[in-house]
């Protein structure tokens, strides 16, 4: 196997999930001085100080509108994935990291808190877009065997992009008064190299092969990423899945909401990856402060296990790239949420006795560090290439979209409804993800299929015992398209 496959999953992560996980964490160090900024513009041009509240819902705008950004991005991924190729479309996604880098990095220069929002703006289309082309491109790119693991190095990205941004903000490096705009600015850093690099690579051979209906095109590139061994058996299933589509064009989201050819596969796409903003990971890194402050970890030091936190979600993740080929994606998944489910069950009851024992405290920041391990381990790395594996070329970029879309659009309600619920049910919140947790434990081990090893069309038949059940069912399945996979076995 060529190193160039693995040299390409590294330079798509550079402005894919890479950038997504940096501009979440690079935002928290610099936020008294950009308030600050606020208030010392609005003076300057009004000659009268902003209220708290002003500054406050300004600072929130800030924070909130990069989400906003992140659901124009992903929106626009699955048509321009087709329209352009997974290639050009990430080379296009460099272009608003770029826009608003400069915008945030000039923005104290030209005395404008404005552009501050416009930069996070542009950075969240960025991260919107590229975060869905990057995993489709990386998991169409691998062979089967690899498949797992390639697609895997997207989640590992964004823990590196987390801890990156974290480092960074620390007062040693750029997190003082003086450097905050280039801190704003530090991810044209990595958007530069990957748009350098990029263009050296080939496309999607499953793109090229399918959607082109180039094979030569699709053999270089197999060569290029791959070596020069007998890829033969890779092409044929591709070319199967090619045959079984029958020329159809891409799917819109409305074909997806109502065909029944993949309604389990959209169920699971929404249950298991779409709303993973209710497992509770960003619940957990909210309580962290407070449960290390407890333990009696200076909060002058709390940055610094924060640096801890973000390396075992990069550990984690490497670790369920090494056991995804060897224990699968589904034993992985519902074993990984039930550990998730039993570490907020604990984690609530410690909460609530936080002072009543002086080792409760401890008890508390080892749950933390067994929930984000799993975390990685299971569904954080899963879901990357789970995607990919169960829908098949005309669905796919339709499929990113719907995911990120919804995923954009949870993570903008959770940040306004968090607060209110925290201040509700306090410590209890957690039940919530429990809930949630358990539940995907169950659904994964009773009803979602295992992909490793597969090609797509056995992924597609292993969902099909699902979408038509019965007799009835077995009727609507001689009729549709889907036996065309019989046709081509034969």
């Amino acid at each position: 196997m060529s190193y160039n496959l693995f040299l390409l999953a590294f330079v798509l992560g550079l402005t894919g999930a890479f950038h997504y996980g940096l501009q979440v964490s690079i935002i928290n160090s610099p936020a008294e001085y950009i308030q600050g900024f606020i208030r010392e513009t609005w003076l300057k041009r009004y000659g009268s100080s902003p209220s708290a509240e002003m500054i406050t819902l300004l600072w929130s705008f800030i924070v909130s509108i990069y989400s906003i950004g992140g659901l124009l991005g992903s929106s626009s991924a699955g048509y321009l994935s087709v329209r352009f190729g997974r290639k050009k479309t990430m080379l296009l996604a460099n272009i608003p990291a770029l826009l608003g880098a400069a915008l945030m990095g000039l923005s104290r220069l030209c005395g404008s808190f404005e552009m501050i929002i416009a930069g996070r703006l542009f950075s969240g289309v960025c991260g919107g877009l590229a975060q869905n082309v990057h995993i489709m491109y990386v998991g169409e790119c691998a062979p089967r065997n690899l498949r797992g693991l390639i697609a895997i190095t997207a989640s590992t990205s964004i823990a590196v992009g987390k801890f990156v941004g974290f480092a960074l903000g620390l007062r040693e490096v750029l997190g003082v008064e003086a450097l905050w705009p280039v801190l704003l600015a530090a991810n044209a850093v990595p958007v530069l190299v990957q748009f350098l690099t990029l263009p050296f690579f080939p496309d999607s051979p499953r793109y090229l092969l399918i959607d082109r209906k180039d094979k030569e095109g699709c053999i270089k590139a197999v060569k290029q990423l791959w070596g020069d061994g007998d890829h033969m058996a890779e092409i044929n299933d591709m070319m199967s899945e090619q045959k079984a589509i029958g020329g159809e064009k891409a799917k819109s989201v409305w074909d997806l909401l109502r065909d029944r050819a993949v309604r389990w596969q959209l169920i699971s796409l929404f249950l298991v990856v779409s709303c993973m903003q209710l497992i509770g990971i960003n619940v957990v890194y909210f309580y962290a402060y407070n449960i290390f402050t407890k333990a009696g970890i200076p909060p002058a030091q709390i940055h610094y296990v924060s640096l801890g936190v973000g390396t075992t979600e990069i550990l984690s993740t490497v670790l369920c790239g090494f056991l995804i080929e060897r224990a699968g994606r589904k034993t992985l998944l519902w074993k990984s949420y039930t550990v998730m489910a039993l570490a907020l069950g604990l984690l609530t009851v410690t909460l609530s006795l936080q002072d009543s024992f002086f080792w409760v405290p401890y008890c508390s920041v080892a749950l933390v560090f067994i929930f984000i391990m799993s975390f990685g381990i299971g569904p954080g790395g899963v879901v990357c290439p789970l995607i990919t594996e169960i829908f098949i070329q005309s669905y796919r970029p339709t499929a990113y979209v719907f995911n990120g879309v919804t995923n954009w659009i949870q993570l903008f309600i959770l940040g306004l409804v968090f607060p209110f619920i925290v201040e509700a049910l306090g410590n209890f919140c957690f039940i919530i993800f429990l809930t949630y947790c358990l539940s995907m434990a169950i659904f994964v081990f009773l009803v979602l299929p295992e992909t490793k090893g597969k090609t797509m069309l056995q992924v597609m038949e292993e969902f099909n015992r699902l979408n038509y059940r019965g007799k009835k069912g077995q009727a609507a399945l001689q009729q549709s398209d889907c036996s065309v996979v019989t046709v081509t076995r034969l």
